[in-house]
């Protein structure tokens, strides 16, 4: 039977609100920020979750990536208007990714939610992420949107594509769940800003330090009368930059495919003698300039396979990716047990 000093301790912790920190990278943030800060605001307060829960945003981080709009002025409007906004300035268009492991950095909340400064995502939907994190004792939530995205059904087909072959071939199985709306543990996100490099997509470096991922059910609002910085080809690079920064399964797979290929070599290099022995193939020197192919090129892929394993060591150290995470204890994000359980 444990204390009674421990009760009034476990319920300080089951009242205490939590702390969240709110990241926005903006890149064309002039029309729709104040408007996003004014439905933040109410959440600056202690606001109760429906599961019973406290939580209050003590800041949110603007991070400037350089658009070509007058974001900067409304961010120096709103850092002056709210006491809990505060600024970070890149020094040029470094992309969403980057500004937003910038402000993620600066964090210094117990949760982090990250979101786009175009309106689309509604704030309301915050103390679900909360619930959600804590009622499923994971580091990491996602929204999952209900409705179409506000984008071409062209668009949202690629993107759907997208996140399924991730996820199928290169090994990325929360690849699907990718959103920019998602809340993630401060002491995570505050780790994965100091080791993550140029060129690492988020989402898939915070696959590399937590495999406990859920998603909350999230209306996504229209843009407004903003325009998407993504064409066709922005698209692209960001897919093929989540392929390079999924890990090693590509080298893997061009390993796995240099020694299929070899050993199929061998077996016609195999079939070809035998025909030859057996008078099937008539023309003199075909058999031997056939094998002697099949052979050095088995040996050449086999080789490049080997060379593909090594370089998939190298490039997990390039991109940061650490051997281990040391976190906070999980219980700080859990909930306080029972005064019935403490008791028993």
């Amino acid at each position: 039977m444990l204390g009674s000093s421990t009760v009034p301790k476990a319920r300080e912790l089951r009242n205490k609100a939590h702390p969240i920190s709110v990241v926005i990278p903006v890149y064309k943030g002039e029309r729709s920020l104040p408007a996003l800060l004014a439905e933040i605001e109410p959440l600056t307060k202690p606001v109760v979750t429906a599961g019973g829960r406290s939580l209050v945003v003590t800041e949110v981080i603007l991070v400037h990536d350089n658009g070509p709009d007058e974001s900067d002025a409304v961010m120096r409007e709103m850092e002056e208007r709210y006491p809990f906004v505060s600024t970070i300035w890149l020094s040029r268009n470094f992309g969403q990714h980057a500004a937003t492991l910038a402000g993620m950095s600066a964090s210094r909340g117990e949760w982090i939610i990250t979101l786009d400064e175009d309106g689309q995502h509604d704030p309301a939907f915050i103390p679900m992420f909360l619930d959600a994190a804590i009622d499923e004792r994971v580091s990491l939530v996602y929204a999952k949107p209900t409705n179409k995205a506000p984008h071409g059904a062209l668009r949202n087909a690629a993107s759907r594509g997208a996140k399924r072959v991730l996820s199928l071939i290169f090994a990325a199985p929360s690849s699907e769940s990718f959103q920019s709306y998602r809340l993630v543990r401060g002491d995570i996100g505050r780790q994965l800003a100091g080791f993550a490099v140029s060129g690492v997509y988020l989402d898939i470096a915070l696959g590399w330090v937590t495999d406990r991922v859920t998603t909350v059910p999230v209306e996504l609002r229209e843009e407004g009368e903003r325009v998407s910085g993504y064409n066709y080809s922005a698209l692209f690079a960001h897919f093929w930059r989540m392929v390079l920064s999924s890990g090693t399964r590509g080298l893997r797979l061009v390993s796995v495919l240099g020694v299929t290929l070899a050993l199929l070599g061998v077996v016609i290099a195999i079939y070809l003698v035998a025909a030859r022995l057996t008078g099937t193939v008539e023309v003199p020197g075909w058999t031997s300039l056939a094998v002697i192919t099949l052979i050095c090129a088995g040996a050449i892929l086999v080789s490049l396979g080997i060379i593909a394993e090594y370089i998939g060591v190298t490039l997990n150290v390039a991109m940061g990716r650490p051997l281990y995470l040391v976190v906070d204890d999980p219980a700080r994000a859990l909930p306080a047990p029972s005064e019935e359980e403490l008791v028993d």
